[in-house]
């Protein structure tokens, strides 16, 4: 197999080299947003720039990056741009800039808003360009770049400026350029589409000749476009030289036309022009398909676009075609042909009178249409509509090889979708891993296209939906596959040995040569299918490892996956591994195949079972597991064996690979996909459309819900009458009762209800009329029910008090329909989520809700605080494995659940005992459930209404008050109450208290009938089983958890009414949907109600690790982010108290009106000053240090020695203050400085009690969701801004400190970013060194923007910082009482012996500024740190698997010793300063971006 070129990874250029590049030169004169005197506005720069920027340099990114990086779209180009200027320079400037931004993934369209005036006559001028000769004006990479403008706009038809546009190229009339018997056929069809048809002609005759030749020229576009398209595929021929710029217009092209045809607005009447044109005929007839290199994309786009084009939709009304309505589609066609045949063409006789059956492969229609001549052959097109009739005694102009094609392609008979899916492997094999157009590497430029579906707006059906999330999570999985096979196979060396076998030089913790391999079943296969139900085969392997990796191998539990491989190395013993070189061809690797292990061989060949038995002790090293292979896969490799003579892979294997179990569900949830594909997917109709992209995006608020509720019980969330008038502003609040005293929480509101359909709209917004009954609300006081006598039956309350819009969450999650809670950082969406849930609970107690998160932190976040509040614990249950990590001594997991119940029901028959005792009854009432459920019936319910009988009101006369208490039965029973029971003020009062004592006794009973379940089931699991289906009200699971565990959740028959996401924007679109379906529907419906969404598309997204699926597919948008584009309506909480309004300044301009809570103003904590700091948030900007900046010991293992050594240093003058080191964290944008980061901790103070260790040292990505009260942040980066101009990841960054925060940066670097540009100013308004006020102890009286009492001094650099730190912390020990104690645990000195210490900080800042360089670095001292602890931090550093995407982490197999990389420390006092960063070599870190 050939291995493919390794691409390159495209260089950002330097902030030097941005500095001296021509174009940088002319921004500052002509745009730069921080040039005062910019100079007017001239044509001809963008013509210069244009030609000898762009043209000259081939459309070079790193020139359109320096360009679109500098502001040119916004501050030149669009803001001067008008028809009197357009140009084909202007034109083409502009559409590369716009496709830059796309390519970078940051929003394109703002600019153009702003100024929308000009943006029609632009369009124009594009579509005009689109159509002109290659010859002319315009090359072919120009129409290229062209072509990708326009796919862009039909990518986002979300944005209104783009739909008006681009509507009218999509409409009807486009059918204009149908050849007129095709479109008479199609009117015909569909009656309704003659009408308009007739409207449209009537229009376009009364439109003047200039209007109406736009009109047909935009209607003709694609027609044109087609035509001038096909005309350049014949021109390719097949052996000689093609310019690439040809091949990559044609792979262009096809991806325009995929994704056309992939969304429905698009696709609805362009499908019938594509089909007229007879494209793909044209395509699959090319020499293009037929040139093995330069063909290989294109071939794979053209099957894509070929699956898109027969699609299993109906075109006009966008529903879903059935298998039956696709069979009916098929045999229509076969027929018609059949028809036409016996009529007018006597030697298709045969064929006309032959079964459907017969005729429909491929082979037959061959063998009925080949032998006739090309004129017959084109008659018979013309009869079907599909070609123009042919004029008698002409020839037709087309050759014989098309015309046949054309017949056979459109008439043979098609495998349907499903099928096909379920003849796919789930495991991906060697021909897809090392694909670099499917599978792309780390270093994807987002140059190309590539043959992979995108993730966007909209989809075609539920179908289409689920089949690109499962081709898209099917292919990322397979490239964190490749990635460990890769890891794994390269440090076992495989090597050719003398005699032509495999001889392995080195070892793996995850992959052991294979001993033995046989296949030992093969089952028959089911009826109606061609694969076995079943392959299982046994792998043998010798386990002369450590002890430890010999129990990781043993403790493979079934369902794991592993994945069995064959290299044949032909290289000799001793070669090197070049990671920089194809992996394929130096290893010599031939196949992969996936299983799944059933378990491990016993001494007697069975299958050890998982279960509580402890395992046998097998003796020896060789150990056999049996794995179940994939019957598809299996299938498709005989057949390939038997029927071309391909040797079987089956004998071949020589290594078995394993992977860790967090990484490894992939096939589960890939099963997942494919179950519900393959059941009836029912989705609440409400949601249906919703989900696709469809209709209105209002559809599902609860405004617009027929079964809208009207009175609500709001429970604890008021906690007075005045917080609940202040939540509904502009409503008129009618309490039912008007006695003060009485009006007191809880309240159940009646809502006025507005039905969403039948009356017309006032205005834009969706508001009905406002008339004074739709704003009154009503109000009804009214009084829980007395639980019982004991302190514990009072409810847990509610303290919380929630705002407006947190009211307007809390009630739209009450009612039925889909709520959107967009929450900025600190405006609790964790409290909001868990009130949501608690008044459901209260209101709907038959209901059953499911909470899902995506991490298990989150999820016991929300379980702890759901705990606080007023629902019992019996009906909570937490599913996956996180329920070990509740800050709780319960334990809700299934079994914790189970033995919950199993000690309550004994804690409640010893109540139901101490009853029957204090009532006097014999027998053993308490010995089952059941038996307590007969003395209850039969002797607590008889003595309750007998005294009922004798309390109760006689007539007109109140019993005397005195009654109440004597005639009590319960009296022995509550003498363990705080007495006395009744207080005897008042009847109703002392009935109300006799009730709920009697409450207290049938809760008992109650609680005893549910447990009955447990007496009758015997088995753990089943009990556990009857609590999830039964019992719990509130279920719990992560969203992996829900894809990993459907089937059997839906076998079991779990019901849910309810749902609610927390983290909503950070879970994957497919993860979201799949708990909608966690159960059957009901009579074909979906028993869901509400779903309610919280997250933060304005945080990031969710982690893709593989830079082409999450920027080329989109596959990191969440489901919440497209319902937010597509204009799903969003309650936006709009008030913060985490941070201070000065902090919170910094990032809430990318919210909608964000402000803070009043608390925020008022707290002490909040208005007092950062002690020993001038400033609350201050931009430090850091200069290279040694002449680095930036350093990349290893692909995207970013890491800046200089800012991590000043991070730590501000550290320790901050611990040295007095404040406590838990309340910092150091955050930073790369796994490489966190690493770095933690390495001069280690070296510095992590063992100093004076000092110790931050909260936490890790990457923004990685702390999302935290926070903490004072944030040092290292941004890195000095070359390019890399992955922090994800404008999300700025937000992340900015919103995680509470009262200080201190960033490090380069500032001539991420100043003059556009997307940063809100944060940044606020930033650099401030003095941009380190303001510190050394003098000023913690905590400080001092109010935060006063003026401080002590001297201020300027910290200039690092090393100044780094000497000022050494002599802070030697004064303190020598002003201490323990100093010769401590004096052994002094750090290591910054100054040598006998060098003047001094004491003067005025004075060491004057001489630094005379000689910094002198001053400190001249008396760094050299120290080698040990091979030995420099290999085992590394070890253990970068085994953490904290890598994401962006955080560019290390992540390796820890049996690895690498060695170390001659790590030198300079040292210099505490904060002794490593010249070169550690970064192991055999570390292999996650891309970061493409720059």
């Amino acid at each position: 197999m050939a291995a493919p070129a390794q691409p390159k990874k495209i260089v950002a250029p330097t902030v030097s080299q941005i500095n001296a590049e021509f174009v940088t030169q002319l921004a500052c004169k002509y745009w730069a947003p921080h040039i005062k005197k910019k100079s007017p506005f001239d044509i001809k720069v963008i013509e210069d720039i244009y030609e000898k920027e762009i043209v000259k340099s081939r459309f070079a990114i790193r020139k359109i990056m320096l360009l679109e990086f500098s502001q040119y779209l916004e501050n030149y180009l669009w803001m001067n741009y008008s028809p009197e200027v357009s140009s084909k320079a202007y034109l083409m400037s502009i559409c590369c800039m716009v496709n830059e931004k796309f390519r970078e993934n940051v929003p394109a369209w703002e600019t153009f808003k702003k100024k929308p005036d000009h943006f029609p006559f632009f369009f124009k001028c594009i579509l005009k360009a689109a159509l002109a000769e290659t010859d002319g004006e315009f090359s072919l990479h120009e129409q290229t770049v062209l072509l990708l403008f326009l796919d862009h706009c039909f990518n986002s038809l979300e944005v209104d400026l783009i739909r008006s546009q681009v509507q009218q190229l999509i409409s009807l009339p486009m059918w204009m350029g149908l050849q007129p018997a095709r479109l008479e056929l199609e009117l015909k069809k569909t009656p309704k589409l003659r009408k308009f048809w007739n409207l449209i002609k009537k229009n376009d005759e009364k439109m003047d000749p200039e209007a109406r030749e736009q009109y047909v020229a935009k209607a003709l576009f694609h027609v044109g476009l087609l035509c001038w398209f096909i005309s350049l595929i014949f021109s390719l021929p097949i052996d000689q030289p093609v310019t690439m710029d040809k091949v990559h217009y044609c792979e262009r092209f096809i991806e325009l036309m995929i994704d056309l045809e992939a969304l429905l607005p698009t696709r609805r009447w362009f499908n019938t022009i594509l089909d007229d044109s007879h494209l793909l005929v044209h395509c699959y007839l090319s020499n293009l398909v037929h040139r093995e290199e330069d063909g290989h994309l294109f071939s794979q786009l053209l099957d894509m676009l070929k699956f898109y084009t027969g699609f299993e939709i109906n075109d006009q009304t966008g529903n879903a075609l059935t298998e039956n309505e696709m069979t009916t589609i098929h045999y229509d066609r076969i027929t018609s042909l059949q028809r036409a045949a016996f009529a007018h063409f006597p030697e298709l006789y045969d064929f006309a009178l032959s079964n459907v059956a017969e005729v429909d492969t491929r082979e037959s229609l061959v063998k009925f249409f080949g032998p006739l001549s090309s004129n017959t052959l084109h008659q018979v097109a013309s009869y079907l509509c599909l070609l123009p009739t042919l004029p008698k005694n002409e020839d037709t102009t087309f050759d014989k090889e098309f015309l046949l094609e054309l017949l056979v392609s459109r008439h043979e008979r098609r495998i349907s979708q499903i099928q096909q899916l379920n003849q796919m492997p789930l495991y991906p094999t060697e021909k897809i891993i090392w694909d670099e157009n499917i599978v792309p590497t780390e270093y994807y430029s987002g140059e190309g296209c590539l043959a992979l579906p995108k993730l966007n707006l909209q989809f075609l059906t539920l179908h289409d939906y689920l089949l690109r999330n499962f081709n898209l999570f099917r292919l990322e999985s397979t490239y964190e596959i490749r990635q460990d096979i890769e890891d794994s196979v390269s440090r076992m060396k495989p090597w050719q040995s003398e005699y032509g076998g495999v001889v392995f030089g080195g070892w793996a913790r995850m992959a052991q040569p294979i001993v033995a391999f046989t296949v030992v079943e093969v089952a028959k296969p089911n009826i109606g299918e061609n694969w076995p139900t079943r392959v299982r085969a046994d792998v043998t392997i010798n386990l002369n490892v450590r002890d430890h990796i010999k129990d990781e191998w043993e403790g493979l539990r079934k369902h794991d996956v592993c994945f069995l491989i064959t290299v044949r190395p032909t290289k000799p013993y001793g070669t090197k591994f070049d990671r920089r070189r194809p992996f394929i061809e130096q290893i010599g690797l031939v196949y992969v195949r996936g299983c799944e292990i059933q378990g491990m061989l016993d001494d007697k060949g069975r299958v050890i079972e998982d279960g509580p038995e402890p395992r046998p002790n097998l003796r020896g090293e060789s150990r056999t597991f049996r794995v179940f292979l994939d019957p598809n896969q299996y299938q498709q490799d005989m057949t390939n064996t038997i029927q071309n003579g391909a040797e079987d892979v089956y004998e071949t294997f020589n290594i078995i690979m394993r992977r860790k179990p967090k990484e490894n569900n992939f096939k589960a949830v890939l099963e997942t996909i494919r179950n519900l594909m393959n059941t009836d997917c029912v989705v609440p109709d409400w949601l249906h459309d919703i989900i696709l992209g469809y209709g209105d995006p209002s559809s599902a608020h609860y405004s617009k819900m027929p079964n809208q509720i009207a009175t609500l019980d709001f429970n604890d969330t008021f906690l007075s009458i005045e917080h609940l008038k202040t939540s509904f502003p502009g409503h008129n609040v009618k309490v039912t009762v008007d006695d003060p005293a009485l009006q007191i929480p809880p309240f159940r509101i009646t809502f006025p209800v507005r039905s969403g359909k039948g009356k017309k709209r006032k205005d834009a917004d969706g508001e009905d009329e406002d008339t004074e009954e739709a704003k009154t609300l009503i109000v009804e006081p009214h009084v829980i029910p007395n639980r019982g006598p004991y302190p514990y039956n009072q409810p847990k309350r509610n303290t919380i008090q929630f705002t407006h819009t947190q009211i307007e969450a809390i009630r739209a999650g009450m009612q039925p329909g889909l709520t959107m809670v967009v929450g900025p950082p600190g405006t609790g969406k964790t409290d909001v989520a868990v009130q949501i849930i608690s008044n459901i609970y209260h209101n709907f107690p038959e209901q059953r809700t499911l909470i899902v998160t995506h991490s298990n932190q989150a999820l016991n976040q929300l379980f702890e605080k759901i705990m606080a509040l007023d629902i019992d614990e019996r009906h909570l249950l937490r599913l996956g494995h996180g329920e070990e990590e509740l800050e709780t001594e319960k334990d809700f997991s299934r079994y914790g659940r189970v033995n919950y119940v199993l000690a309550r029901r004994i804690e409640l028959l010893e109540e139901v005992k101490r009853l029957q005792k204090s009532l006097g009854v014999p027998g053993d009432a308490s010995y089952t459930c059941e038996t307590a459920g007969y003395f209850f019936l039969y002797q607590v319910m008889s003595r309750w209404e007998e005294y009922i009988s004798k309390v109760k009101n006689k007539g007109n006369t109140l019993p005397d008050v005195t009654e109440v208490s004597t005639f009590f039965p319960f009296h022995e029973y509550f003498a363990n109450a705080p007495q006395p029971i009744f207080k005897g003020r008042s009847y109703e009062e002392d009935m109300e208290i006799a009730e709920g004592c009697f409450r207290h006794i049938k809760k008992i009973f109650t609680q005893l009938e549910e447990f009955r379940a447990s007496e009758l089931l015997r088995s753990g699991l089943d009990r556990s089983k009857y609590l999830l289906v039964k019992e719990a009200k509130i279920i719990a699971m992560t969203c992996t958890h829900a894809a990993l565990k459907r089937h059997d959740l839906v076998k079991l028959g779990f019901k849910y009414d309810n749902i609610l996401m927390e983290e909503a924007a950070q879970i994957l679109e497919i993860e979201t949907f799949i708990p909608l379906l966690l159960q059957n529907p009901q009579d074909g419906f979906s028993r869901l109600k509400r779903w309610i969404m919280i997250g933060d598309h304005h945080q990031l997204p969710p982690v893709i690790k593989n830079m082409a699926f999450q920027k080329y597919s989109n596959m990191e948008q969440s489901l919440f982010t497209r319902f937010v584009r597509v204009g799903v309506p969003t309650v936006d909480l709009d008030a913060q108290g985490r941070a201070r309004a000065s902090l919170c300044n910094l990032y809430n301009w990318r919210y909608k009106n964000l402000g803070n809570l009043p608390h925020v103003q008022l707290l002490p904590e909040f208005s007092t000053a950062n002690a020993g700091l001038l400033y609350d948030f201050q931009l430090i900007n850091v200069e290279d240090f040694q002449g680095v900046g930036e350093s990349e010991p290893n692909p995207y293992f970013y890491q800046n020695l200089g800012e991590a050594e000043y991070v730590v240093a501000l550290f320790m003058y901050m611990c040295l203050l007095g404040y406590p080191a838990d309340k910092i964290s150091i955050l930073t944008t790369y796994n490489g400085q966190k690493h770095l980061i933690r390495d001069i901790i280690n070296r510095r103070c992590g063992s100093n009690p004076l000092i110790g260790r931050p909260n936490k040292v890790t990457t923004v990505d990685r702390f999302q969701g935290q926070q903490n009260d004072y944030i040092l942040l290292s941004l890195v980066r000095t070359r390019a801004v890399g992955h922090l101009r994800d404008v999300r990841r700025l937000v992340v960054a900015m919103s995680r400190a509470r009262l200080g925060l201190y960033i490090f940066a380069r500032v001539s670097l991420f100043q003059n970013c556009f997307e940063l540009t809100p944060a940044f100013s606020q930033l650099t308004a401030r003095p941009l060194h380190l303001h510190i006020i050394p003098t000023e102890p913690f905590p400080t009286s001092r109010k935060n923007g006063e003026r401080p009492s002590h001297e201020v001094q300027i910290i200039k650099n690092m090393p100044q910082m780094a000497n000022f730190v050494y002599n802070m912390y030697m004064h303190l020990i020598q002003t201490t009482h323990h100093y010769h104690q401590t004096l052994l645990q002094l750090p290591p000195a910054m100054v040598e012996e006998g060098e003047e210490f001094q004491s003067q900080e005025t004075e060491l800042e004057t001489e630094e500024e005379a000689n910094p360089a002198q001053t400190d670095l001249s008396s760094l001292t050299d120290a080698t740190s040990s091979q030995e602890s420099s290999a085992s931090r590394i070890e253990t550093t970068c085994n953490e698997t904290e890598s994401t995407p962006s955080e560019t982490g290390a992540s390796s197999n820890s049996e690895a010793t690498p060695a170390a990389s001659n790590t030198t420390a300079t040292v210099t006092g505490p904060v002794a300063v490593s010249a070169e960063a550690c970064a192991p070599q055999d570390v292999t870190p996650a891309p970061e971006e493409t720059k």
